[in-house]
């Protein structure tokens, strides 16, 4: 990633290194990135200091038809190398800004993603509770190598294929069929040749890596044909802007590769789903805040962070659990950590404090968010929980260090729990969503925006005739 401090050094480097493009990329509501391509002959200082107008009518919950110019701000400090192009191009990160009724505004819009982390980024040190926040997201991802979908009316389904899958375990290859393929929730870290993808992996963190993300490791994941990248934590809005560049390598490299990857929660019934467990942590002048000597090695204001986790979990699942197909990963099994409680040692809790000798490695893993969250309203939304529980000293409870799945059913009926729907996840956040609009971070204009465009995808989803329905009723 180049951080350039002005114009100049911009321009400078685009003309040392022959680039020809310039994309400028900004996230929508749902968390989809956009790009507007501009030839080098058009990129100077001007274009740079007044930003690129667009029509904001087209991107999905933004403005109305009436009102549809919007302005695309370069972020110049957020530039990197696209090594997926054919022709020398670089991503430039972008915020949207609203140009006003008169043209001549430049206000942040308060429905652009980045915008508003950047917001949670000055709440926190507005606060005076902290300066940073540290974000570690963990997302993980199927790799398939061939998927069809169908909508048509009289012809709706999917159908998916990897080697890996262990229906294919009797199937005839052209080469061969090896047989060495993970078992049903056998695939954590197996080493080649079960594991056929470590290569494809190391690309994609060596492609990660040359676009300035700092990257630690890769491996198979439970599941067949499931797998994980780690990379290194960050502030909030470069963790964010990290996971926007790490869906963007991994669709690519797999997609070179001949392949296809999906950060669905939930591709497969009846295995494991894809998580993006968030490792969080406030710091102030260079120290951790989360360290102390309460449970855990925790301190105060890290329990009490927990405490607005767990409190505003219901709401936060409509950020953190954007999808209908989040809610078929969030049911008890498969590791899916639906229980809002927390605990040292159980994976099954909805909040986990990993293991750390270092009082600098002190965090909270909240683990129910999945990897079809827009990074940047999900991230904002955890931290203003937390800050929340941190203001008011919300109490979390108790540790519970029991493995939760298999609780006398009078215990386990006395935890509370995620939503279990979209539908129930939306109208939580219609319910609680005050502690989001401190310091104008959310407005409840982008809440209510987000909302409906939510509500349109449980429209589609709920009136399309499902294959389970047939199974079920065709002969009834």
């Amino acid at each position: 990633m180049q951080k350039f401090k002005t114009p100049a050094e911009l321009l400078k480097f685009i003309e040392e290194h022959n680039i020809q493009f310039i994309d400028c990329n900004f996230t929508d509501l749902r968390g989809c990135w956009h790009h507007i391509t501009q030839h080098v002959s058009t990129f100077d200082k001007d274009l740079i200091a007044r930003g690129i107008y667009f029509d904001g009518s087209s991107i999905a919950g933004w403005k109305d038809i009436n009102e549809s110019d919007m302005i695309l701000m370069p972020d110049i400090s957020k530039v990197t190398v696209d090594p997926f192009a054919a022709q020398a191009t670089i991503k430039i990160f972008c915020d949207v800004l609203d140009p006003g009724k008169d043209g001549d505004g430049k206000a942040p819009y308060n429905r652009d993603p980045r915008s508003i982390a950047k917001a949670a980024e000055r709440m926190i040190k507005d606060s005076g509770i902290a300066d940073t926040a540290y974000f570690g997201p963990e997302a993980e991802f199927f790799i398939f190598d061939d998927v069809k979908i169908n909508m048509e009316p009289h012809h709706s389904g999917f159908e998916l294929d990897s080697v890996e899958l262990p229906a294919n375990a009797g199937r005839t290859y052209d080469t061969g069929n090896m047989g060495h393929r993970p078992k049903p929730k056998g695939g954590y870290v197996p080493e080649a040749p079960v594991d056929r993808h470590a290569d494809i992996r190391a690309e994609m963190l060596t492609v990660l890596q040359s676009m300035g993300v700092a990257v630690e490791k890769h491996h198979h994941e439970v599941a067949p044909a499931q797998h994980e990248l780690g990379v290194l934590f960050s502030t909030l809005l470069e963790s964010a802007d990290n996971m926007q560049l790490y869906k963007h390598t991994v669709r690519n490299v797999a997609h070179a590769y001949g392949k296809s990857a999906t950060f669905m929660p939930k591709p497969l019934y009846g295995d494991n789903g894809s998580g993006m467990h968030v490792h969080q942590s406030l710091w102030k002048g260079g120290k951790p805040l989360f360290a102390g000597d309460g449970y855990a090695g925790l301190s105060d204001t890290a329990l009490h962070y927990i405490g607005g986790i767990i409190k505003h979990a219901r709401a936060l699942n409509a950020f953190t659990n954007p999808s209908t197909n989040s809610y078929k990963r969030l049911v008890p099994g498969y590791e899916a950590p639906v229980l809002l409680a927390y605990s040292a040692r159980n994976r099954s809790a909805s909040c986990r404090i990993p293991y750390s000798q270092s009082p600098k490695g002190k965090r909270v893993e909240v683990r129910f968010p999945d990897p079809t969250a827009n990074p940047y309203l999900a991230f904002a939304s955890m931290v203003m929980a937390g800050l929340d529980g941190i203001e008011y000293k919300i109490d979390p409870g108790k540790a519970m260090d029991e493995d939760l799945y298999h609780l006398e059913k009078d215990k386990l009926a006395k935890i509370p729990t995620v939503n279990h729907s979209l539908r129930a996840a939306l109208s939580s956040l219609e319910a609680d969503h005050e502690f989001l609009l401190k310091g104008d971070v959310f407005s409840k204009d982008i809440i209510e925006a987000y909302i409906a465009l939510k509500r349109e995808e449980i429209e589609l989803y709920e009136t399309m005739v499902h294959p389970a329905e047939y199974h079920m009723y065709y002969s009834s």
